[in-house]
């Protein structure tokens, strides 16, 4: 069965950096679509970069809180999606979490996607 495990997350002070990882597993064929999501403490879960998995060049988007700070690479041949975290702010804390789909519509919209994993905790401290 899919499976995708989170790594990377940790504690960090505003300002600084972090990447997280994905590994995927269990796939027949490569999804579609790869994203990662976060839900901070009493606040809705929300999409925050998706990234086509197919085809060249890959799309990808992001929501507008993290544009310029945060990069989605995807090593398809690794079957791991990454999150480059830049600059990050104490709103960032989160629990992350990597999704993929097999929906041909690529989005930060939640109910898109199928399979989900079991999230990383990333706590930015002032």
């Amino acid at each position: 069965q899919v499976q995708l495990v989170e790594s990377g997350g940790g504690s960090v002070q505003a300002g600084g950096s972090l990447r997280l990882s994905c590994a995927a597993s269990g796939y027949t064929y490569r999804p579609y679509c790869l994203g990662w999501f976060r839900q901070a403490p009493g606040k809705e879960r929300e999409g925050v970069a998706v990234i086509v998995g197919r085809g060249t060049p890959q799309y990808v988007d992001y929501v507008d809180s993290v544009k310029g700070r945060f990069t989605i690479p995807h090593d398809a041949a690794r079957n791991t999606l990454y999150l480059e975290m830049n600059t990050l702010d104490t709103e960032d804390t989160a629990i992350f979490y990597c999704a993929t789909t097999d929906s041909f519509t690529c989005a930060l919209v939640i109910a898109n996607f199928d399979y989900w994993g079991q999230g990383t905790q990333v706590t930015v401290s002032s």
